[in-house]
C-alpha cells in the first residue's frame, strides 16, 4: 500500500480518486487551492473522505508544496483550471495554473523522489478525433474553418471536400490543440512523461473523456456540459446548446474515472503511457439534454438549440478505450443513460446557482461566440 498525495484532490474527481484509494488500503493526502469558482465563497469541499489529510495550498507555492510531498510514495496529479471557453480569455490564469503549477509540482518531486506518477490529461488535446474517408482510410487532419461555422457547416470535410464518418480515437491520434485548456493539460502530460522518464519515475497519463457523477460544481459553467444542463434544468430553464446539437461526445462515469486511477497507480509494470479513459459510448449533445430533462422530469423545458458556435470547441471526439481495458484492465461499469437517476437525485439537493447565461455573455463580449 502506498502514501499517496493527490492535487486537486478536494475537487468532483479528486474526492471520488481518494475514496478509491482508502478502499484499496492506501493512505491519501490530498492538496488543493479550494478556488471560489469551483468549491464557493467558503472554499469548503463536499463528501471528503474523513480518512484523507487535507492541506490547502496553491500549486505554484514550493514550500507548501514540498511539505505536502513529505513521505508521500506516488502523487496523483488532478489539479488544474479547467474549462475550455474560460480557457480562451483568462489565459494567464490557466498557464500559470496548470502548467507552472505542475512545473512547481515536478521540481519538488525531483528534490523528494516518489516511486509513481500519474496525471489526469484530457480528450481534448486530439482535437477533433478520428474520421473515416469514404475510402474507409482514417484520418486524423480534419479542422473546421471559422467561415464554414459561420455559414452552419458544422461538420468537417476531408482534404478533397469528402465526406467524413466519425469513428472512435485511439491514443495514436495525433495531438491537435483548438484551445488554450488543451494547451495546457497537453503540456502537463507531456512535462510529466519527459520529467519521469528523466528521473525514472514511472508515469502513467490519463487522457480523460467528459466525466460526470454526483459531486459536479453546478453553480460553476465551465464544469461540464451535463452539469450545466441540470443547472439550467433545476431553474426552470432550458438547457442551451451550441451548434446544432449533433456534435458526439464520450461521458463517463466519475467512479469509472476514479478506479482507473487506482489502475494505474496499482500497475506497476505499466509506465511511461498514456491511455483513453472514457465509456467508448458516443452521444450526441441533444440527445444528453433529452435524456436529462426526461430524468428531471422536465420534459416541457427542450433544449435551446443556438446555431452559434464557440472558439476552441471541437465537433466530434469520442473513445477507443481498448488500451486501457488490456494494459489497466478497466472496464467501465455505469453508462450514462443507467446513471442519471442517481445524478439528477444529488442534483435535487444540491445547490444550483445559472451561470449559463453569464458564461455566453463573458465570451460574446470578447468576440468568443458567433
Amino acid at each position: 500500500m502506498a502514501n499517496v498525495l493527490v492535487t486537486g484532490g478536494c475537487g468532483f474527481i479528486g474526492r471520488h480518486v481518494a475514496a478509491e484509494l482508502i478502499g484499496a488500503g492506501h493512505g491519501v493526502r490530498l492538496y488543493d487551492a479550494m478556488i471560489e469558482q469551483v468549491h464557493g465563497s467558503d472554499g469548503a469541499a463536499a463528501d471528503i473522505p474523513p480518512e484523507a489529510a487535507v492541506i490547502r495550498g496553491d500549486m505554484r507555492d514550493a514550500t507548501r508544496l514540498a511539505e505536502a510531498l513529505q513521505d508521500c510514495d506516488a502523487v496523483i496529479h488532478l489539479a488544474a483550471e479547467v474549462g475550455v471557453g474560460q480557457s480562451m480569455y483568462e489565459i494567464a490564469r490557466y498557464v500559470g495554473a496548470n502548467d507552472l503549477g505542475t512545473a512547481v509540482l515536478l521540481e519538488a518531486i525531483a528534490n523528494q523522489p516518489v516511486r509513481r506518477l500519474v496525471v489526469a490529461s484530457s480528450m481534448s488535446i486530439y482535437g477533433e478525433g478520428y474520421y473515416a474517408l469514404p475510402s474507409g482510410q482514417l484520418y486524423d487532419g480534419a479542422r473546421r474553418r471559422k467561415q464554414d461555422l459561420r455559414e452552419g457547416r458544422w461538420q468537417p470535410a476531408g482534404p478533397g471536400g469528402e465526406a467524413l464518418e466519425a469513428v472512435p480515437t485511439d491514443e495514436t491520434k495525433r495531438p491537435d490543440l483548438a484551445s488554450i485548456y488543451a494547451l495546457t493539460k497537453y503540456q502537463q502530460e507531456q512535462a510529466c512523461l519527459i520529467f519521469g522518464a528523466a528521473y525514472d519515475v514511472p508515469t502513467v497519463a490519463l487522457r480523460l473523456f467528459n466525466v460526470f457523477g454526483a459531486g459536479q460544481a453546478l453553480s460553476n459553467p465551465y464544469t461540464g456540459v451535463l452539469a450545466n444542463f441540470a443547472s439550467r434544468l433545476a431553474n426552470g430553464e432550458r438547457p442551451t446548446i451550441f451548434e446544432d446539437g449533433q456534435q458526439q461526445r464520450d461521458f463517463v462515469h466519475v467512479r469509472d474515472v476514479a478506479r482507473a486511477f487506482r489502475l494505474a497507480l496499482e500497475a506497476e509494470e505499466v509506465a511511461d503511457e498514456t491511455f483513453n479513459i472514457g465509456s467508448g459510448n458516443a452521444y450526441s449533445i441533444e440527445q444528453v439534454a433529452s435524456l436529462l430533462a426526461q430524468a428531471m422530469d422536465r420534459r416541457d423545458l427542450e433544449p435551446e438549440v443556438l446555431g452559434r458556435f464557440r472558439a476552441g470547441d471541437i465537433r466530434n471526439c469520442f473513445a477507443d478505450i481498448g488500451k486501457a481495458r488490456a494494459w489497466l484492465g478497466f472496464k467501465p461499469e455505469h453508462r450514462l443513460e443507467d446513471s442519471l437517476g442517481p445524478f439528477v437525485e444529488w442534483v435535487r439537493q444540491a445547490p444550483a446557482e445559472d451561470r449559463g447565461t453569464q458564461m455566453r455573455s463573458e465570451l460574446e463580449v470578447r468576440g468568443l461566440v458567433s
